[in-house]
């Protein structure tokens, strides 16, 4: 698909730009790296020991222009207008996924949605891990895919995709493909358009075949809407929490049920607790019976598979106040989920860079769950107004530091404080894990 006479330029150098550099790299093309921001050390060191040309602190457009096929950041909006410059000279816009894609011989499982992907390509891993196959992890998880196939390429992955990645795919095919949800989240990229957001995400059946598998979310009415407005012609594999279904995934009485090709196992012991965590385990759990893993190896994984980290992580329990970290809970879905499964009365830490959020949703739980709000971010007011007439107190916090110790202040023995955010994290913080690390280091300096 990429003649050796192709040139690549690749935009931004963090994980994945610095990859896809190298697979170009030692696939014999041209190479050029651009960097607005100054480039990390370690990055840096790797361009030079691979002698690939790169700049940092800015762009050079007449250099770009020579190339024939850009790989971009996803954090590069498809707007951006250098994006549109190079277009408009005639080069091709393609994602890091996309560059490996078209080198690697490995099967794919991709997995996208708005909340639970991480989880569900954690899980899904492991389960290939466990039955003794060759599979990498990569995509939003993991070390570079684009840089293992380049070194390592394995016979199958599982990658967690992201709709900023998939908006800049062109010919990727998984073998199965899972979309966990859709929620509204990232809307200000996608001009506050959830269809526009949905129709992204369900792009990764575009070039699907009727020999492949689409894992959907039954339950999910945004993603049977936006599967409704397309072409699918993968065969589809769904699960659900409140119905049974002949092919697929269901819970019923606390078991759940996996039945493919008339192969039937039930699931009563999983490691991860709540709804959303139900449903992760049936998608992860699906793939692996769809790729006849045998099932004493599903049901281990799922049984023994530990909490990841900023994801409802226990942190401490101070003076019988618990400490939890959710900071990976960068929406309003993803705090409904977390809201829902406590069990004590909340000091919920929230707010961040706001997404376009509506937290209406979070209304019930907040007046159920939640007795204090300490907010934390730079603007609060919309979680003011939402919340000021749902708790007796919400107070606002520019640091950890304060946030933790306000929290702590609040809380009284059989409390929990929950850091479920709602929001993006760079405002204060470098992004969701240092927004979780120093919530754990504040919490253990208490």
């Amino acid at each position: 698909m990429i003649s050796k006479e192709q040139n690549i330029a690749v935009l931004g150098a963090g994980e994945s730009g610095v990859g896809a550099a190298i697979l170009a790299k030692v696939k014999g093309h041209k190479v050029f790296v651009s960097s607005l921001n100054a480039i990390d050390i370690n990055h840096k060191k790797s361009l030079v020991e691979n002698q690939i040309e790169f700049e940092e602190g800015g762009h050079s457009m007449e250099v770009l222009k020579q190339y024939d096929i850009v790989v971009k950041s996803p954090g590069i909006p498809s707007n951006a207008k250098i994006v549109l410059e190079l277009i408009e000279v005639g080069a091709e816009i393609i994602s890091e996924i996309e560059l490996g894609f078209r080198y690697s011989k490995g099967r794919i499982i991709a997995i996208t949605g708005s909340n639970g992907k991480t989880t569900t390509s954690l899980l899904t891993h492991q389960l290939l891990k466990r039955a003794g196959m060759n599979v990498g992890l990569a995509g939003n998880i993991g070390s570079s895919y684009a840089l293992q196939v380049a070194y390592d390429d394995k016979d199958w992955y599982v990658l967690e995709i992201s709709s900023f990645q998939l908006d800049d795919m062109v010919h990727f095919s998984p073998h199965i493909a899972i979309v966990t949800n859709i929620t509204p989240d990232h809307l200000d990229r996608y001009e506050y358009s959830l269809d526009k957001y949905a129709d992204s995400k369900l792009s990764i059946v575009k070039n699907m075949t009727p020999q492949d598998y689409l894992i959907y979310n039954l339950d999910d009415e945004i993603s049977l809407a936006a599967m409704e407005r397309i072409n699918i012609k993968s065969k589809l594999i769904p699960f659900s929490l409140i119905q049974k279904v002949e092919e697929g995934a269901y819970m019923e009485n606390q078991i759940i049920t996996l039945t493919i090709n008339k192969g039937k196992m039930g699931i009563e012991e999983l490691a991860l607790q709540g709804k959303h965590n139900a449903c992760n385990s049936m998608a992860a759990g699906l793939a692996a019976k769809l790729l006849s893993i045998r099932k004493e190896v599903i049901r281990d994984s799922l049984a023994d598979f530990e909490t990841i980290e900023h994801r409802l992580e226990p942190v401490l329990e101070v003076f019988g106040i618990e400490f939890i970290n959710d900071s990976k809970a960068t929406n309003v879905n993803s705090t409904f989920y977390a809201l829902e499964s406590m069990k004590r009365p909340t000091i919920w830490i929230a707010g961040g860079v706001d997404k376009g959020n509506d937290y209406s949703q979070l209304q019930s739980l907040v007046k159920s769950h939640v007795k204090a709000i300490v907010c934390l971010g730079k603007d609060n007011d919309k979680i003011i107004q939402e919340f000021a007439n749902s708790v007796d107190m919400i107070v606002e916090t520019q640091s950890m530091a304060d946030a933790v110790n306000m929290a702590y202040s609040l809380g009284e023995k059989g409390d929990a404080v929950l850091l479920s955010p709602a929001c993006a994290s760079f405002d204060l913080f470098e992004n969701y894990e240092d927004r979780g690390r120093q919530f754990k280091e504040r919490v253990r300096s208490l």
